[in-house]
């Protein structure tokens, strides 16, 4: 029975509540309690409101907690808090969810930064196209679905015809990797990319699949042959990089346009945000800024 002198807040007692209902062992609700009386003791230290914690907030908790402890219990712990503050979000006590965002060092070391172009790069790519060549209009416009929508080849590869509204000036994307469908707004020069293959580089056929093979019977390019073009485009550009280089740059410019995290992984696709924080370490500045400054 839990003594006065361990009485947590309002909120602290509601979660642990629910939370021993969930789990049987009482020694995995005693280690929890542990943790979240420790949490409210700090908060009270530096009289922090628990509605307006910080990411940063409660990385220095963690890290003082945390600092005795072996690599498996502390990984324990940050769970604990995590669960706790996803818990928090779900009920509306704090505004921002947090809870993606509390990953141990161990883990986030193994996510290596993606690789991306910088825009002169880019641009010398588009520019080396000749755009009077069949097999370069189809590539010019995959550079663009690839650079300014973010796709994966794959998904390139099962766009249709019926797939594009040039009036309403989107695309739908029926399957992607979060099995998320999405409706996307094409940019103008995208728009003009793809009218240049249809008019002036995808063969005739009764297909409804947009990019076609280059040689008969011309039938729905696939995955491979769409990264295989760029790949060679890039390899006469003399630059060692690969069609995802060209997405992972349009995830850093969403980040440098301000996107938040959550948003540049609907707009990726990704299936969990583990998968978008990666991104975060590819400019050190923007990874501060957007885990420990920005509203999400």
């Amino acid at each position: 029975m839990t003594t006065t002198e361990n009485i947590l807040p309002e909120e602290f007692e509601q979660y642990l509540s629910c939370y021993k209902a969930q789990v049987r062992s009482k020694y995995t609700v005693q280690g929890m309690r542990r943790v979240l009386s420790s949490f409210n003791t700090y908060l009270q230290k530096f009289n922090i409101h628990l509605c307006k914690i910080s990411i940063e907030q409660i990385d220095h908790f963690l890290a003082h907690y945390n600092k005795n402890y072996a690599t498996g219990t502390s990984r324990t712990y940050r769970s604990h808090l995590r669960k706790f503050l996803a818990y928090l979000y779900q009920e509306g006590d704090i505004k921002k969810d947090l809870a993606p965002l509390v990953v141990s060092p161990p883990e986030f070391a193994r996510s290596k930064p993606p690789k991306f172009l910088r825009p002169k790069e880019v641009q010398q790519l588009f520019n080396s196209l000749v755009l009077s060549d069949v097999k370069d209009l189809r590539t010019y416009a995959v550079m663009h679905l690839v650079y300014y929508l973010g796709l994966r080849p794959k998904e390139i590869s099962l766009i249709t015809l019926n797939d594009i509204s040039f009036r309403q000036k989107e695309i739908f994307i029926q399957s992607r990797k979060n099995h998320s469908p999405a409706h996307l707004p094409l940019p103008n020069n995208t728009i003009r990319a793809i009218t240049a293959y249809i008019v002036g580089g995808r063969p005739e056929s009764k297909s409804r699949v947009l990019f076609l093979q280059l040689i008969p019977p011309y039938k729905p390019a696939t995955k491979t042959d769409i990264s295989r073009d760029t790949r060679e485009l890039m390899h006469d550009n003399n630059l060692a990089a690969s069609i995802y280089w060209l997405r992972h740059s349009y995830a850093q410019n969403l980040l440098e346009s301000g996107a938040s995290i959550f948003e540049i992984k609907e707009m990726m696709g990704h299936k969990s945000i583990e998968s978008t924080k990666k991104y975060l370490s590819v400019h050190i500045n923007l990874m501060r800024e957007v885990i420990l400054d920005e509203t999400l």
